[in-house]
Protein backbone atom coordinates (compact mmCIF):
# COMPACT_ATOMS: atom_id res chain seq x y z
CA UNK A 1 0.00 0.00 0.00
CA UNK A 2 1.39 3.44 -0.89
CA UNK A 3 1.81 6.23 1.64
CA UNK A 4 -0.83 8.94 1.65
CA UNK A 5 0.50 12.48 1.28
CA UNK A 6 -0.65 14.82 4.03
CA UNK A 7 -3.07 17.58 3.07
CA UNK A 8 -1.28 20.94 3.16
CA UNK A 9 -2.40 23.28 5.92
CA UNK A 10 -5.22 25.62 4.87
CA UNK A 11 -6.39 23.36 2.03
CA UNK A 12 -9.90 21.94 1.86
CA UNK A 13 -11.16 19.14 -0.37
CA UNK A 14 -14.73 18.61 -1.51
CA UNK A 15 -15.63 15.28 -3.09
CA UNK A 16 -17.56 15.21 -6.36
CA UNK A 17 -20.94 13.47 -6.10
CA UNK A 18 -20.10 11.51 -9.27
CA UNK A 19 -17.26 9.69 -7.52
CA UNK A 20 -14.38 8.44 -9.68
CA UNK A 21 -11.86 10.08 -7.28
CA UNK A 22 -12.93 13.57 -8.41
CA UNK A 23 -12.49 16.44 -5.99
CA UNK A 24 -12.39 20.21 -5.73
CA UNK A 25 -9.45 21.59 -3.78
CA UNK A 26 -9.55 25.09 -2.32
CA UNK A 27 -6.25 26.65 -1.29
CA UNK A 28 -5.47 30.17 -0.18
CA UNK A 29 -2.37 31.94 -1.42
CA UNK A 30 -2.27 35.10 0.67
CA UNK A 31 1.13 36.10 -0.71
CA UNK A 32 -0.46 36.41 -4.18
CA UNK A 33 -3.91 37.66 -2.99
CA UNK A 34 -5.68 34.72 -4.67
CA UNK A 35 -7.60 31.61 -3.79
CA UNK A 36 -6.94 28.66 -6.09
CA UNK A 37 -9.81 26.33 -6.97
CA UNK A 38 -8.39 23.18 -8.51
CA UNK A 39 -10.03 20.07 -9.90
CA UNK A 40 -8.43 16.75 -9.00
CA UNK A 41 -8.88 13.24 -10.26
CA UNK A 42 -7.11 10.99 -7.82
CA UNK A 43 -3.66 12.44 -7.25
CA UNK A 44 -3.63 14.44 -10.50
CA UNK A 45 -4.61 18.10 -10.78
CA UNK A 46 -6.55 18.36 -14.05
CA UNK A 47 -7.53 22.04 -13.92
CA UNK A 48 -7.13 25.13 -11.78
CA UNK A 49 -8.63 28.59 -11.46
CA UNK A 50 -7.04 31.53 -9.64
CA UNK A 51 -9.67 33.85 -8.13
CA UNK A 52 -8.66 37.26 -6.80
CA UNK A 53 -9.49 37.64 -3.11
CA UNK A 54 -11.43 40.78 -4.10
CA UNK A 55 -13.89 38.54 -5.97
CA UNK A 56 -14.36 35.96 -3.21
CA UNK A 57 -17.26 37.83 -1.53
CA UNK A 58 -19.21 37.79 -4.82
CA UNK A 59 -18.60 34.03 -5.24
CA UNK A 60 -19.78 33.46 -1.67
CA UNK A 61 -22.92 35.57 -2.33
CA UNK A 62 -23.71 33.53 -5.47
CA UNK A 63 -23.28 30.25 -3.58
CA UNK A 64 -25.35 31.54 -0.64
CA UNK A 65 -28.16 32.66 -2.94
CA UNK A 66 -28.21 29.28 -4.68
CA UNK A 67 -28.27 27.49 -1.33
CA UNK A 68 -31.12 29.69 -0.08
CA UNK A 69 -33.12 28.99 -3.24
CA UNK A 70 -32.52 25.25 -2.90
CA UNK A 71 -33.73 25.26 0.70
CA UNK A 72 -36.75 27.36 -0.28
CA UNK A 73 -37.66 24.87 -3.02
CA UNK A 74 -37.36 21.90 -0.66
CA UNK A 75 -39.30 23.50 2.18
CA UNK A 76 -42.09 24.93 0.01
CA UNK A 77 -45.32 22.93 0.41
CA UNK A 78 -46.45 20.98 -2.68
CA UNK A 79 -48.60 23.10 -4.97
CA UNK A 80 -47.32 26.36 -3.46
CA UNK A 81 -46.44 28.92 -6.14
CA UNK A 82 -42.77 29.87 -6.28
CA UNK A 83 -42.02 33.49 -5.57
CA UNK A 84 -39.38 35.48 -7.39
CA UNK A 85 -36.84 37.33 -5.32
Amino acid sequence: MSAVSPVPEGVEYFLDTRGDARALRVSWHHEADVVVLSMWRGRECVSSFRLSIDEVPELIAVLRDGLDRSYDAVSRPAGDAATTR
